[in-house]
């Protein structure tokens, strides 16, 4: 991604009385610079164009990230006799992707092919359909077991016989299980592999790591996660490191994924059942039937077997940082990116994460961007009341007062009549599964139709049990 972003005057005098002062900032980038690979504040239009290219180059090379170029009003406003000569820019691109070492690789297939028990972390992977085809290929070919991450966007197919556990933010009994009886495990950028590892417990298993992740962090912020063991670590990209290990196997190139309608794991429930987290999903995919849709934010206490995924664009993910309020921005961005295709594109936002970013449907309005959000209102900040409930407990506090600083209620938000005056279409508020699964047709037709659509479904508090889980552990 790059971002560019404006000051006033930097030379104080040209700054006018008051507006400019106010709007000049000595070094802006300061306040984002911790979370971009590089920025810059060109002071002439001839290092600008140099500037923006360099910010190009590094933010499409791997690992890829976003830049920030920073101009000074002053160089945007001056007069020009001639325009500069543009270079050619085709000659800018970034590096070719780097590629394990043969030793590595050597090492990495020969652990594998000799494994009696392998395990593939699918982690933040590629969303090309040639890179998922030779993915599962090659899980199929080691006969090895797969886990995937809720996190980040799909990987792997869920409904593969390889796949086991749940795609969940913190790992379920059944995935625990398979790292404890794995004797190798291939991470393929996962995120996180020292805490999944913790949380499975007794892992024997010797560890091959392929990711350039450890490129991308400093000691301001501690996103790395903790510091993993590995028996081997390949220096490259994760599908770099996959395509070169199946080569060593003489695995095929496999079957391309098909652009197939939703598939929901969980029963239809009765239509009048109230909605809870489980039922909304259960009640979303009758809704869905027959439509290929992509999935861009699920909410935090989504169940991650509540769907399946078959394409690297039935999930897109979710953000790298468990924000409030980047669920309508991603939405949007997505569904502006899907807009000319033969997809679908769904959210299920919180009701927090909607009212934070509610001006961006605005946007999407503006510009006739077509897509689904079913708002899961819970009339709550949730995740706090999670946290607060185990607080009252380890101090002998009343829970019942849990919801303190954190309902958002008394009056209720009208969802529907907020995303209405951005301009979208807004439904609700809808209370059961049937009234839900209505909804949800009605909408389809309308996004078909070219609208931004909101469902406002109102929804019992609560997160699915391995959520609550692993908000309220201790170790």
């Amino acid at each position: 991604m790059l971002i560019y972003g404006a000051t006033g005057p930097v030379d104080a005098a040209l700054r006018r009385p008051w507006i400019d002062w106010l709007h000049t900032c000595r070094d802006q980038a300061s306040m984002i610079r911790n979370y971009v690979k590089w920025d810059d504040q060109p002071g002439s239009m001839e290092a600008a164009l140099e500037s923006m290219l360099r910010a190009d180059v590094i933010a499409r090379s791997e690992p890829k990230g976003p830049t920030y170029v920073n101009f000074d009003v002053s160089i945007q406003e001056k007069q020009h006799a001639q325009a500069p000569a543009l270079p050619d820019f085709a000659r800018y691109q970034p590096p070719l992707p780097a590629a394990p070492s043969a030793e590595g690789v050597a090492r990495a297939a020969d652990l594998l092919k000799n494994a009696k028990a392998p395990v593939v972390l699918a982690g933040r992977v590629s969303r090309d359909p040639a890179d998922w085809a030779r993915r599962v290929a090659f899980v199929e070919g080691l006969g090895a077991k797969v886990l995937t991450d809720i996190r980040i966007g799909a990987s792997f197919p869920t409904d593969h016989p390889r796949h086991r556990g749940k795609p969940a933010f913190f790992i379920d009994d059944a995935a625990g299980a398979v790292l404890r009886e794995a004797d190798v495990i291939l991470s393929l950028d996962w995120l996180d592999v020292a805490g999944t590892l913790k949380l499975a417990g007794e892992v024997t298993a010797q560890v091959i790591q392929a990711s350039l992740d450890y490129q991308l962090h400093n000691g301001w912020g501690m996103e790395h996660q903790a510091l993993p063991a590995l028996d081997l670590h390949l220096a490259c990209g994760p599908d770099v490191a996959m395509h070169a290990i199946a080569d060593a196997l003489g695995v095929g190139a496999g079957e391309m994924p098909g652009d197939l309608p939703v598939k929901p794991a969980l029963n239809a429930p009765d239509a009048d059942v109230e909605l809870d987290i489980m039922t909304l999903a259960g009640a979303l995919g009758e809704g869905l039937e027959g439509v290929c849709a992509s999935f861009v934010r699920w909410p935090l206490g989504w169940a991650g077997e509540a769907w399946h995924f078959r394409h690297p664009l039935d999930f897109l993910g979710s953000d790298g940082g468990a924000g409030i309020g980047s669920g309508p921005g991603m939405l949007i961005g997505a569904a502006l990116a899907l807009k000319d295709s033969d997809r679908l594109p769904v959210a299920v936002l919180g009701d927090g994460d909607f009212m934070m970013a509610a001006s961006a449907f605005w946007t999407a309005a503006h510009y006739g961007t077509p897509f689904l959000a079913v708002v899961s209102n819970n009339r709550s900040f949730y995740n706090d009341e999670v946290h607060q409930e185990r607080v009252a407990v380890a101090r002998n506090r009343p829970v019942e007062n849990k919801w303190i600083g954190q309902r958002i209620g008394d009056p209720d938000i009208d969802i529907a009549g907020v995303a209405r005056a951005q301009g979208c279409e807004g439904i609700g508020p809808v209370f059961t599964a049937g009234e839900l699964v209505e909804a949800i047709k009605q909408g389809v037709e309308m996004v078909r139709a070219g609208k931004s659509v909101v469902i406002d479904a109102r929804v019992q508090p609560g997160y699915n049990p391995n959520m609550v889980a692993g908000l309220t552990r201790s170790d």
